[in-house]
């Protein structure tokens, strides 16, 4: 059973990698990402949507294999579990992206989506790829 989950944590960390990877490209390739077409803005925002729920899943994956007892399944639940056991190391951050995540799937505005945005390119980039390397440190190491 163990392998089973080892295997699934791993799995799910190979597609946090990719879509991390194609979240890097549009972050790095723009030192303004408020610069870019609506278009090119919403396409940003659904890559942000996905690599924030392959983060919190891989985190939730990571955290079972490890052996802590996981008795609820939802993203703050999960992130403030992974808070208090050192997965990660600034949970208001975190929950800011799951309240801009939510906004971004109930709210169609573009002032919104500036917003979250900045916060990607200013804040959460930075502690998504945090998350990706202390991932792949793990997986190379074991």
């Amino acid at each position: 059973m163990s392998e089973n989950k080892d295997i699934r944590w791993k799995q799910r960390f190979q597609n946090y990698s990719k879509a991390f990877a194609l979240l890097r490209i549009v972050i790095e390739e723009n030192e303004d990402i408020l610069t870019l077409s609506d278009l090119e803005k919403e396409g940003l925002i659904r890559r942000f949507k996905f690599t924030f729920e392959l983060a919190w899943r891989t985190l939730k994956d990571k955290m079972q294999e490890d052996g802590i007892m996981i008795d609820k399944i939802s993203p703050k639940f999960i992130l403030k579990l992974a808070y208090n056991s050192k997965y990660i190391n600034n949970i208001k951050v975190w929950i800011a992206m799951v309240n801009d995540r939510n906004l971004m799937s109930h709210t169609y505005n573009f002032d919104n989506f500036n917003k979250v945005l900045k916060a990607l390119q200013d804040t959460y980039y930075f502690h998504l790829e945090e998350l990706y390397i202390d991932f792949m440190t793990q997986d190379l190491n074991e």
